[in-house]
């Protein structure tokens, strides 16, 4: 099936090793979905990713993202900020549809929200996007059926759509600053306020 896909659309394709299966890298602000049997690949520090997936056929995704900062004085998960988090679901939601997903079948498995970006200045960015995901899938109806969350560990999840298995693995130790600057990086970009009418919200 052909469809148009947007610029969040992970392109990071190559050949898992270990696995011995295709593989997709999803980077912060990226998204993928899949009815072909790919594994997906994510590491998340105080990001969260959601992988979602019809129980009944296999088509399922997962995407990487963040809420920016809301500085306004009665911020919660329910704010402004949390558009960018119902744009990332919805982007996601919508490709599974497109692939042949039924959204009554839609299972979800969370990850991430850990406690790791010390540079901000503000510590509950990982806390405020695991209260949004959870609260936006009870108002989806759609069943969280696993998760891994919050703590100080950053994460790297594999997960296999075609199956539904997810093996995730805690970064104890950072050995490189790699994952605190692609967030970091990823924050300065959110945080800028889109304009008005401006669809495109990564």
């Amino acid at each position: 099936m052909d469809i148009e896909v947007d610029k969040h659309f992970a392109l990071s394709h190559y050949y898992d090793r270990h696995f011995e299966v295709p593989a997709v890298k999803v980077l912060p602000g990226e998204y993928f979905a899949t009815d072909s049997g790919e594994m997906l690949v994510t590491v998340l520090g105080s990001c969260v990713a959601v992988c979602l997936r019809d129980n009944y056929s296999g088509v399922g995704g997962m995407n990487h993202f963040l809420l920016p900062h809301d500085h306004s004085a009665n911020a919660s998960p329910l704010n402004e900020s949390a558009r960018y988090g119902v744009y990332a679901m919805e982007l996601l939601v919508n490709h599974l549809l497109k692939l042949g997903a039924q959204r009554r079948r839609l299972e979800a498995k969370i990850f991430g929200g850990g406690k790791v970006l010390k540079d901000f200045n503000y510590a509950n960015v990982g806390e405020r996007n695991v209260q949004f995901v959870i609260k936006h899938l009870k108002d989806e109806g759609i069943p969280i059926v696993a998760k891994d969350v919050l703590d100080i560990y950053p994460r790297k999840v594999h997960f296999f759509p075609a199956s539904g298995k997810v093996m995730l693995k805690k970064i104890n130790t950072l050995h490189n600053r790699t994952i605190v600057e692609r967030e970091n990086k990823y924050l300065k970009q959110v945080e800028r306020k889109p304009e008005v009418g401006e669809i495109d919200l990564f």
